[in-house]
């Protein structure tokens, strides 16, 4: 007899294990369900909170791709581009996931991510129904991915820690890698969407996708300071910059942050694809779990300490790509007026 057919007298009767083992079996059953149903425009409403540099691209794709978007931004001038594209704006997160069956954000820092989703009156979780799921692709603190998980869960709910690397132009081209952590089944399900935005990686458990990203930054930072630090050393010798940079292009110096912001720190561009803010951010979420685990990662806090540097000089809205200026008041050099031309020192 189905469970929701016992009478009270009977199911009194029924042992306590039996009842918590009917319950995981409800539970196991309702996961399974809720993977089940493919994720599509016709069948699932998508809300976004956060519409900065990455996140009003990342939405775009969902859009574009017919889903209905309900979004929430604290400037809502930055969600006009995606209203106008056929979003709605919502007053609050707690109102963006009364609309919305799978919540993505994408805000600065981790006390953003607990207000936005986990605040008792205006987060969106207060706001989702079961079966509901949170993503959240901001980079952040592993230890809050894991407590979001759990309070998602008391309210059959589920959440997905889902950071992004590949800055403002893999955000255009949805190009970029987004490492996952959380129940595994629910990533498959929410792979249509992710497939929009770029490629899924799978890393475990919740706060996994998080410490990946973690990882991935520490890899980035020294990544910078060497293509920083070459192009100084280059600069001195009496090299053509330009050139010493397309020749090591295709060789083993050759990387995806030389591709990305060469071109950039050659023109004087410092628009931020990614805030030197938040990577100042990053890299102390990183270093502070260095501290959990006992580890030295010296060129880690080398780093850390030289975009602290930018931070320092007012220039913590500046692309990270303006370490540049860092290591030339170090050097006490300018190649503000270097341009395409060669060295006039040469």
């Amino acid at each position: 007899m189905p469970l929701s057919t016992l009478s009270l007298r009977s199911l009194s009767r029924i042992p306590l294990h039996s009842l918590s083992s009917t319950a995981s079996l409800r539970r196991s059953m309702a996961t399974a369900a809720d993977a089940a149903v493919a994720v599509s425009p016709s069948n699932t409403r998508v809300g976004w909170i956060g519409t900065g540099v990455m996140g009003r691209s990342m939405c775009s794709h969902l859009i574009k791709a017919g889903y209905s978007l309900t979004v929430f931004t604290r400037t809502a001038s930055k969600a006009q581009p995606l209203v106008e594209l056929g979003a709605k704006l919502a007053d609050s997160p707690v109102a963006v996931a009364a609309q919305s069956d799978v919540v993505f954000s994408i805000v600065g820092y981790p006390s953003d991510v607990r207000q936005v989703l986990l605040e008792p009156t205006t987060g969106a979780l207060h706001g989702l129904r079961p079966g509901g799921v949170l993503v959240d692709m901001t980079t952040s603190e592993p230890s809050l991915a894991a407590e979001i998980a759990a309070a998602a869960a008391t309210k059959h709910c589920y959440s997905i820690d889902a950071p992004v690397s590949g800055g403002d132009l893999g955000a255009k081209k949805g190009t970029l890698a987004i490492f996952t952590g959380g129940d595994q089944s629910i990533v498959e399900k929410l792979s249509p969407l992710f497939a929009l935005m770029g490629k899924v990686n799978y890393m475990g458990s919740a706060g996994k996708g998080q410490f990946a990203k973690l990882a991935n930054q520490i890899t980035i930072a020294s990544a910078m300071v060497g293509l920083v630090e070459g192009i100084i050393y280059a600069y001195k010798a009496g090299l053509n910059v330009e050139l010493y940079l397309s020749a090591i292009s295709t060789g083993a110096a050759g990387s995806k942050s030389l591709d990305l912001y060469a071109g950039r720190i050659m023109k004087r561009d410092f628009e931020p694809g990614f805030y030197v803010n938040h990577f100042v951010k990053d890299l102390g979420i990183c270093l502070k779990e260095c501290q959990n685990m006992g580890l030295a990662l010296p060129g880690l806090a080398l780093a850390q300490q030289l975009y602290l540097s930018l931070k320092a000089h007012g220039e913590g809205d500046l692309g990270t790509q303006a370490l540049i200026l860092a290591l030339e008041r170090l050097n006490n050099v300018s190649l503000e007026n270097l341009g395409s031309s060669s060295n006039p020192g040469a």
